[in-house]
């Protein structure tokens, strides 16, 4: 229970709680989908859940793009240019979801398959990027004992990251999963997500 409330306490926390929550509802109305009335239910509560997370995640997109500056004083060239192309990317991802999110609520007139396009496209590239990056620091880790980040990180990060990146690649019809193996798929990378949060040493 107390880290249950550590993590709601945050606001990333409360992102990530509620993205699983969002994503275990998707899988369950994809498996229950001979029962019309739960599957609407758990449809509705999918839809309200990407809703708050698009609210939480407001802003953000002006912190991703400080965080990109800030990685161009990064000592390695190669991290340096990851971490700058993945922020960005991050950032650009993160301005569409706010757009997403002013047409949900009504305050603007919003393309929303446009955008939705453009914010799974960053997206896409933010993962590939960052998947990049942990197969590096992977390598690295291996080679280097007693780095100051650990190998189990590592691992646990390119878990969550190769997991998201089927996401948005089904979005862009690049493949061909249905809901119910998008919404495990988001289950297991939120949870991946969480374990930092609660277990130390696999934070990044």
């Amino acid at each position: 229970m107390e880290v249950l409330i550590r993590i709601n306490n945050q606001t990333a926390g409360r992102d990530k709680l509620a993205r699983l929550l969002q994503y275990m509802s998707r899988a369950l109305w994809a498996i229950l989908e001979g029962r019309p009335r739960v599957v609407h239910k758990l449809q509705g509560l999918e839809y309200a859940l990407s809703t708050f997370r698009k609210l939480l995640r407001w802003g953000r997109c002006i912190e991703a793009l400080h965080s990109a500056l800030q990685a161009f004083s990064h000592p390695d060239v190669v991290q340096r240019t990851l971490l700058a192309i993945g922020r960005i990317s991050n950032a650009c991802f993160m301005f569409a979801d706010h757009l997403l999110w002013l047409g949900r609520a009504g305050l603007a007139k919003v393309d929303a398959k446009k955008w939705t396009s453009i914010s799974n496209r960053y997206w896409l590239y933010s993962l590939t990027v960052n998947l990049v990056r942990d197969f590096i620091a992977l390598k690295e880790a291996k080679e280097r004992k007693g780095s100051i980040v650990s190998e189990g990180a590592w691992i646990v990060d390119t878990v969550k990251n190769s997991c998201d990146l089927l996401i948005p690649l089904t979005a862009m019809n690049h493949l061909k999963l249905g809901p119910a193996s998008i919404g495990l798929l988001g289950v297991a990378s939120s949870i991946a997500g969480l374990l930092p949060m609660v277990h130390a040493p696999f934070k990044i």
